[in-house]
């Protein structure tokens, strides 16, 4: 099996995380048998990062374990401090199952249908295109229609502002060029 690659950024985070654990694994004078890494294997299938403590080698012979751990196992090496060795393998299936649970409340339309906010979504209302086309011609044809008789409201109306909010008396907004009334009196 090809051993696992991880970045610097994933490689730290995980030398951090592993900081507080515990050797899990303990290699001794008989070296790195199969039951060893049957061992290494079940720890890191329920723990995913472990540390393993490997008793009286040489460094050369340590960097030589952790190559056929990482290797054999298809684990990635974490880091190699003194005696001690940190290796990391993702858990598959869980991995799967929390990209499903993510992706489980996401929506899923097809490329013809239209966009529905999620208000209208959540009261049960669909969209579709030919519904939406015949909004859109219905209310072309109201604006048509009631453009005439707005162009025949009386000037009062007109006045008016479209919000409802009314305007001050003396505003400039209020006054029209050509049409400006007084509020005072003319004693001057």
């Amino acid at each position: 099996m090809p051993k696992l690659e991880i970045t610097s950024q994933e490689r730290s985070a995980l030398r951090a995380a592993a900081h507080p654990l515990r050797p899990v694994v303990l290699i001794g004078d008989r070296g790195l048998s199969d039951s060893v890494l049957k061992e290494i294997d079940l720890n890191l299938n329920a723990h995913q990062l472990i540390k393993v403590r490997i008793a009286g080698e040489e460094r050369d012979a340590r960097n030589a374990m952790l190559e056929t751990i990482c290797e054999s196992l298809s684990c990635a090496p974490v880091h190699h401090l003194g005696k001690t060795l940190i290796i990391y393998r993702p858990d598959v299936a869980a991995q799967k199952a929390q990209a499903e649970a993510e992706n489980a409340t996401r929506a899923i339309r097809k490329p013809s249908e239209p966009h529905t906010p999620k208000k209208l979504a959540a009261e049960g209302v669909t969209r579709t295109r030919r519904s939406e086309k015949a909004k859109r011609v219905t209310q072309k044809a109201e604006n048509t229609e009631t453009a005439a008789p707005r162009a025949r409201r009386s000037s009062a109306a007109a006045e008016r502002p479209a919000h409802g909010i009314p305007r001050r008396a003396g505003s400039a907004m209020s006054l029209r060029a050509g049409r400006r009334t007084s509020t005072r009196s003319g004693s001057r």
